[in-house]
């Protein structure tokens, strides 16, 4: 069955607000496990989403030895492994410390750092700002008040190309023309001019002064869109301490440009490859660090969309055919053809305790219809929406008494709902709500 709704839309999770907390900062990590129906949930951060091969191998083995087997990619481009027995979290630690996965155990749960994931492989952005994601973690971890930031608190570093600009981070740093930068600060217009060198730590230091306003509200904030103070009076306090510390940065207009992921392929110096839903078996993750090793620079860079980079500098256009070959023979998606780079979903039944349906399974059962949907299409298993990504598209969320409640989301257009009964109907639903 298939029928109009007349209830309220969903609220966009692209819409910031201010928001009751009435617990503290429940985001897991490496040292504080979620609890989840298929065990337990560990969530490592990947300043940058860059992983050595050798750390990459870690991860395979803590995947196979402790949890189910595979890899979960999240929207900052972390990782998280599920099905952990209980009390395995201090050895996994120690394992990930071991590797230089785990620079600070007081940091660890704040070290979100998203970057322009092809920086320096392609000709695009003004130049490679990879060497800023090791810079801003080493000032977060060597900031004492930084631990207090929430885990959701998000840095993106853009290399001018607009597309970790797009995310809509806490702190923006993007790359410009001559050798600056500007620093942005929530959804603000206006933007500080500073310099390349002095970037990484004028985030810290912006970041450091979003907790010095959170506190004087007295309620807990976690984003900076949540402070109760206008936005040009957060700028305006950055400006101040970063002058009261030696930068110098100067108020400018926000650049807004933005740019969406990068396609699948061979793109300059990197094949790029999409894990449908984020979800990397180990025969997926053990091909990509043996790409890695063999034909690239013994590096990955996992991205904020669900996928990942491997630099292969030197590599010629038949060789880089051929590992995209390789790559696509286990299940990554390869091509901008494919529909999975349309559809994303949340972990769903049986994972989540509080999902109502197995959210994947019907992602996949709709998916030639998702292929052809006029936006991308997020399935959730509840209202919270659980890892959607930002920017406009068709949430599907199901209902407490089963089907799906469709919702198009965007500042762009007045919302449309329709009811799915079925998954797979998805093709006449996405008909119903089409403007």
């Amino acid at each position: 069955m298939l029928a109009a709704m007349s209830t309220a839309p969903l609220p966009s999770s692209s819409q910031a607000t201010a928001v009751p907390r009435d617990r503290g900062d429940a985001c897991p990590g490496t040292l504080r496990l979620h609890a989840a129906d298929d065990g337990a949930l560990a969530r490592i951060r990947l300043p940058g989403g860059v992983l050595t091969v050798p750390q990459a191998s870690v991860l395979l083995a803590a995947a196979r030895e402790r949890g189910d087997g595979a890899l979960y990619l999240t929207s900052r481009g972390n990782v998280q492994l599920r099905g952990l027995p209980d009390g395995c979290g201090a050895e996994l630690a120690a394992e990930l410390n071991a590797a230089g996965l785990l620079p600070s155990y007081g940091h660890e749960r704040v070290r979100n750092i998203v970057a322009s994931p092809l920086s320096g492989l392609d000709g695009r952005g003004f130049w490679d700002v990879r060497n800023w994601p090791a810079a801003l973690d080493a000032e977060l971890c060597g900031s004492a008040a930084a631990r207090e930031l929430s885990g959701r608190f998000l840095f993106a570093l853009d290399d001018g190309r607009g597309d970790v600009a797009a995310l809509g981070a806490d702190l923006t740093v993007r790359a410009g023309a001559g050798g600056g930068a500007q620093l942005g600060a929530g959804a603000s217009d206006e933007a500080l001019s500073v310099s390349a060198e002095d970037a990484p730590r004028a985030a810290l230091l912006a970041a450091e002064v979003f907790l010095e306003l959170a506190r004087e509200g007295g309620a807990p904030v976690w984003r900076v869109a949540e402070l109760p103070v206008p936005p040009d009076e957060l700028t305006r306090a950055i400006r101040e301490r970063l002058a009261a510390r030696g930068i110098a940065a100067e108020p400018v207009a926000r650049d807004r440009a933005t740019t969406g992921p990068p396609p699948p392929g061979a793109v300059g110096s990197a094949l790029v490859v999409h894990a449908p839903l984020g979800r990397l078996t180990a025969d997926q993750w053990l091909a990509l660090t043996e790409t890695a090793a063999g034909a690239g620079d013994g590096e990955l860079r996992l991205t904020p969309w669900r996928g990942a980079v491997v630099p292969v500098r030197g590599l010629g256009p038949r060789d880089a055919a051929d590992a995209l070959r390789g790559l696509a023979g286990t299940g990554l998606v390869t091509g901008p053809e494919s529909p999975w780079l349309r559809v994303g979903a949340c972990i769903g039944s049986p994972g989540c305790a509080k999902s109502r349906s197995d959210v994947r399974a019907d992602a996949a059962r709709a998916l030639s219809a998702a292929g052809r949907s006029p936006l991308p299409l997020y399935w959730s298993g509840c209202e919270r929406r659980c890892g959607r990504p930002p920017g406009d598209r068709i949430d599907a969320v199901a209902a407490p008494d089963g089907g799906y409640h469709l919702t198009t989301t965007g500042p762009r257009q007045a919302p449309r709902t329709a009811f799915l009964e079925d998954p797979s109907r998805l093709a006449a639903a996405l008909a119903a709500i089409a403007p």
